[in-house]
């Protein structure tokens, strides 16, 4: 399945309910940015051969992206849960949805609720390297799956 980014509005990325980022935001965006293009599909093979293909109005490929491969490798992204969504990022990729992020007013949220700044870290990670240049100044939160 695969783990999922959001580029979201909503307070939790699942909510059924608050701002969300339509197909018309995001189409405008793809067209305001050279590095985006919107193909309206995704295609994949697999390891036996056979194709994969899915098609969806809103999927639009980085192209400026390092890791485009002869596999068929692509920086894919697209509509999902009132957001933009891509599976399992790198962190070049998760430093370009903060971008795209900041152009729509939203963040950038993973599956369990941990947010990406800039360079495509956490920002705990972030908060707790400033918290170590600067003791005291600033309290790094745990998210409640690292106390376990």
């Amino acid at each position: 399945m695969g783990y999922e980014i959001h580029i979201t509005r909503k307070t939790e990325w699942f909510d059924e309910d608050g701002p969300e980022i339509s197909l018309e935001d995001w189409k405008a965006y793809i067209a305001s940015d050279p590095e985006m293009r919107l193909d309206g599909y995704a295609e994949a093979t697999m390891e036996n051969g056979d194709v994969f293909r899915t098609e969806h109005d809103g999927i639009a490929v980085w192209t400026a992206y390092s890791g485009h491969g002869g596999d068929g490798n692509m920086a894919w992204l697209y509509p999902g849960s009132g957001g933009i969504v891509a599976k399992n990022p790198d962190r070049e990729i998760l430093a370009k949805m903060f971008e795209i992020a900041q152009a729509l007013g939203a963040r950038v949220v993973g599956d369990e609720g941990e947010e990406y700044g800039t360079d495509g870290e956490m920002a705990e990670a972030a908060e707790a390297v400033e918290e170590a240049a600067s003791p005291g100044m600033k309290q790094a939160k745990r998210p409640w799956w690292k106390i376990f």
